[in-house]
């Protein structure tokens, strides 16, 4: 009995000393997992467990009890023989070190994530996952249409201006003056896509005489009053409205009054009306004065949806000298050179809202369009030769291999009159 207690006081005593060897190897607890601590403390008492086995199985072999072991003949699980009759087989011992084991687990530890054998991954349910997903993609689709129905708007406020038939008719009535159709479109085209601007379209068609000014106006008025009505689109000549001899200043009183009836019954239609204004180099100031203002960003919303056309010969002499110095050059580089000069002559041509396009020169291939244009209207014959000797009896200004009038198409009616 006595070596029982003692044994058994020693396997509490071995016991006790291999968890504190267990919590000697873990000093930092709190970098351990609790499953892991519940898996080194059953492996610690399981090792306990053999030894106390091993050394009963030992003390009964010396004591000569017989052995309840397998028979020696036949091979153990291990493939060695038994230790012989009577005498019990020794357990295999796991030899394999704790510290070592203990040392491999903290070097994976910073290379993967364990989980315990108990539990599995979690995939968060449809409650805790985040709402910001479908919420971006609603934003995405409603983005998206509001972007449409931009694009469709555009084409809306386009349509019933029929900026398609006005470039054709220009490009087919209008004589040599290709890029400055172009130039004329696009700014039309930009103004009248959308109802809400910032400032008025002011548009300054500058050119010599003869090169088709006022009959871009008179284009521009016929086709605008086919789609606007009669009431939203004005012809402005300054002889007819505003004659040498009469009130300058009254003149300036009918030429607002004018703008801001028409304005305001555009206003009622929600459209935007046309001012076509000829002959402006012979404005007076006041006048003037009063385009200048009407010019301004500063005023209410239904004068800021105006357009406004300016035809004037100012500058023609600018304008022949660069054409005649650059011949490859384009009218649009001429007009920029303009507003210094044009400037001087009023504020109204400094405004930054007022575009200046400038018309060139016709060249003979162009004199000879007219020849033939007017010939076919009067009802005679339109003979090629005869057309030419016509364009050659005007007076040209010949540069580099060009030929340019000098008073454009002015004079081709004299010529077809005297037929």
């Amino acid at each position: 009995m006595g070596d029982k207690e003692d044994s058994s006081g020693s396997f509490s005593e071995e016991a006790k000393t291999e968890e504190q060897k267990a919590k000697l190897i873990h000093p930092r607890p709190s970098l351990i997992s609790p499953e892991l601590k519940a898996m080194i403390r059953i492996r610690t008492k399981y090792q306990a467990l053999k030894r106390r086995r091993l050394d009963s199985a030992t003390g009964l072999f010396a004591s000569g009890r017989p052995s309840t072991g397998p028979d020696p003949s036949l091979p153990t699980a291990s493939g060695r023989p038994s230790m012989g009759p009577g005498l019990p087989t020794a357990p295999e011992i796991f030899t394999s070190n704790v510290k070592q084991a203990t040392h491999r687990r903290r070097r994976r530890k910073g290379s993967r994530v364990l989980f315990p054998n108990n539990c599995c991954k979690v995939v968060p349910s449809d409650k805790d996952r985040s709402r910001a997903k479908p919420f971006f993609v609603l934003f995405g689709i409603i983005v998206s249409l509001q972007v449409y129905n931009a694009i469709e708007n555009l084409d809306d406020h386009v349509a019933p201006y029929d900026l398609e038939g006005l470039d054709k008719t220009l490009r087919r009535e209008v004589f040599g003056q290709r890029a400055a159709i172009e130039e004329l479109m696009e700014h039309l085209q930009g103004y009248l896509s959308t109802y809400a601007h910032s400032q008025p379209l002011a548009l300054a068609l500058h050119g010599p005489s003869g090169v088709g000014k006022s009959h871009l106006g008179r284009l521009l008025v016929r086709h605008f009053r086919s789609v606007l009505g009669e009431d939203l689109v004005v012809q402005y000549f300054t002889l007819h409205h505003c004659p040498v001899q009469g009130d300058v200043g009254q003149c300036a009183r009918e030429l607002s009054l004018w703008v801001e009836e028409v304005v305001e019954h555009a206003e009622a239609q929600e459209k935007i009306p046309v001012f076509v204004l000829d002959e402006v180099e012979l404005m007076p100031a006041p006048l003037l004065d009063v385009l200048q203002g009407l010019l301004q960003p500063n005023q209410t919303n239904e004068h800021l949806n105006v357009i406004y056309v300016l035809l004037s010969s100012l500058g023609q002499e600018e304008i022949i000298r660069h054409i005649l110095q650059n011949v490859s050059c384009t009218a649009k580089s001429a007009g920029a050179l303009l507003r210094r000069t044009l400037a001087e002559h009023h504020p109204l041509w400094a405004e930054v809202g007022l575009d200046i396009v400038s018309l060139t020169l016709l060249e003979k291939s162009h004199v000879m369009e007219c020849l033939l244009e007017e010939m076919t209207q009067e009802g005679f014959y339109p003979d090629h030769g005869h057309i030419e000797r016509l364009a050659g009896e005007l007076s040209y200004f010949t540069t580099m291999g060009h030929q340019y009038s000098q008073n454009g198409c002015k004079q081709v009616v004299a010529r077809v009159n005297l037929l």
